[in-house]
């Protein structure tokens, strides 16, 4: 059954009269979903309780975020546009459940919502990437996510072996991605020029290596994709100035095949390749 303070009315400024429409931001990547078919595959994803707490990235006009309202105990909705943080509880309802902080996703300490959390996100395009490394890679991760980004961001999460990239390997270091669902452009308002998809993260309790340096790990992985196309023998060994043939024995070492690129390699294999490069102190 619906909150009754869930229930939308028109919404109103200070003075009583009506909210101007809210006209998209180009500066800030803003494509508000409108498509309520959408809407639903995306909160049905998150599998949502009324004990669940939500963090959700970017509610724009709020037509995902009174979704959340309705389904979960509490809803932290991180909005950066200040006009529409500002008008955001009065537009959906003035729901009890929801808190609206204006702010950046990608500077923001999730740790701030001080329990477990969801994350359900219609994420801005151009800092998808970013925003999703940031909430995994943090202290307090979310115990699951379902974000909608750019077809092929998507398809690099969620990418196995021969398809990877390094935000398949960031992805998947710290979770299960799996692509839900796609939505065309004309779902949104102004359709964007590209299709998204719609990705769920079933979060891990730890992260699938054990790494003591992530960092590194990293910069091992970012060396290994530097190079568009090329054996890993010769990304590796541009990336850290080391010679063809040490490269070459530290992959055999790890039972890596130096001809391969590094698209072809899976979660265990990067495990492998830096545990033999930096038990040689290499990375």
């Amino acid at each position: 059954m619906q909150r009754e303070a869930n229930r939308p009315r028109t919404p109103t400024d200070a003075s009583g009269s009506p909210h101007p429409p809210v006209l998209p931001r180009k500066s800030l990547g803003q494509h508000f979903l409108v498509d309520r078919g959408a809407l639903r595959r995306i909160a049905d994803a998150a599998e949502l309780e009324t004990s669940d707490v939500v963090v959700e990235v970017g509610p724009g006009t709020g037509l995902l975020t009174r979704l959340l309202a309705d389904r979960a105990g509490r809803v932290v909705a991180l909005e950066m546009d200040d006009a529409l943080a500002a008008r955001l509880k009065s537009d959906i309802g003035d729901p009890d459940n929801l808190e609206v902080v204006h702010g950046d996703a990608r500077e923001w300490d999730p740790a701030s919502v001080g329990e477990p959390y969801k994350l359900v996100a219609n994420l801005p395009y151009y800092a998808a990437s970013p925003i999703v490394r940031r909430f995994l890679e943090c202290d307090t991760p979310p115990r699951l996510m379902v974000v909608t980004v750019q077809r092929e961001v998507g398809q690099s999460m969620s990418a196995h072996p021969g398809r990877m990239r390094t935000l398949s390997v960031a992805t998947q270091l710290y979770g299960v991605p799996r692509i839900v669902g796609y939505i065309r452009p004309g779902s949104f308002r102004p359709p964007p020029k590209v299709t998204s998809a719609i990705v769920r993260v079933d979060v891990l309790d730890r992260p699938a290596l054990d790494l003591d340096d992530t960092e590194a790990f990293f910069r091992l992985v970012h060396a290994g994709f530097g190079g568009a196309r090329k054996q890993l023998r010769n990304s590796l060994g541009h990336a850290l100035s080391m010679p063809g043939l040490e490269v070459e024995a530290v992959m055999a070492e790890a039972g890596i095949d130096h001809r391969l690129r590094a698209e072809a390699l899976g979660l265990p294999e990067w495990g492998r390749l830096y545990a033999a490069f930096r038990s040689r102190g290499l990375c």
